[in-house]
């Protein structure tokens, strides 16, 4: 059994000062994703993960503070690869896979376009242009477990006000149907796997107690390839971690 967590952790400089680090000790995950580090690897202790017992796998964006994603794995992967070899989505530091023995772990943070409707244009042009990408990864790959923050609704039931009417970012028509071929032709939702009827959230925003209300947006997933789709065995969200505006998702799969 493989226990793998995804968690936008909003800065992991200061997820570690609510205490990650003993989160982490706690629980022994084998695999865990982070996804907006907001750091660089150059500061980073070097020895840090390793007391805690794991490998570390950075891909940093040039700017400083911002986006980033890092993998922990107890096991030592067959090779790494990072980033899409898309420059402008390379250097914001959005994607690392991991190969190991029969199967992939790939890390990833899609654009988020709640900022502006630039940042829309840019993440629709994201979703459109990686497509390929990932649809050769997982025909070469075969065996791919993509998790990360998708910064998508997808179904109703993944949003506690499906009938709002301001078309925020995230849940407009167009992305949603993304994510409909994605499912259906990539990959399979490994929490609808166990749980196809069940309301849980992954992110509540930080205004009017939100959280407190249980208002909040499913918006990380764990995508598994439909090869292997049967290996799903359990899924949890940690909603009672508190470490960031998300909270860490948890897929435990047999392989």
């Amino acid at each position: 059994m493989k226990s793998i967590v995804s968690f936008n952790v909003n800065g992991l400089r200061a997820a570690q000062t609510k205490g990650l680090d003993e989160w982490i000790t706690k629980n022994n995950f084998d695999v865990i994703c982070f996804q907006e580090t907001k750091m660089d690897e150059s500061l980073a202790d070097p020895e840090y993960f390793k007391k805690l017992g794991y490998n570390s796998h950075w891909h940093c964006a040039v700017k400083k503070g911002y986006s980033g994603v890092l993998t922990l794995t107890k096991e030592k992967p067959k090779k790494i690869s990072a980033g899409f070899n898309i420059k402008e989505y390379d250097d914001e530091g959005r994607i690392i896979v991991l190969d190991f023995e029969g199967w992939s772990i790939a890390n990833c943070y899609f654009p988020s376009g709640s900022a502006s409707e630039e940042r829309h244009d840019f993440k629709m042009k994201f979703l459109e242009t990686t497509y390929p990408f990932f649809k050769k990864l997982v025909k070469e790959k075969k065996n791919v477990i993509l998790v990360g923050d998708y910064n998508i609704v997808h179904q109703n039931l993944d949003i506690h006000n499906p009938t709002r009417k301001d078309n925020p970012s995230g849940f407009r028509p167009e992305e949603r149907s993304w994510l409909d071929n994605w499912f259906n032709e990539l990959f399979d939702d490994a929490f609808r796997i166990k749980y196809p009827d069940q309301s849980a959230y992954s992110w509540w925003s930080y205004r009017a107690g939100s959280y407190q209300k249980d208002k909040g947006w499913r918006i990380d997933y764990q995508s598994i390839s439909k090869s292997i789709s049967q290996k799903v065995t359990d899924y949890k969200h940690h909603k009672e971690i508190r470490f960031s505006d998300h909270c860490p998702i948890e897929g435990i799969y047999d392989i």
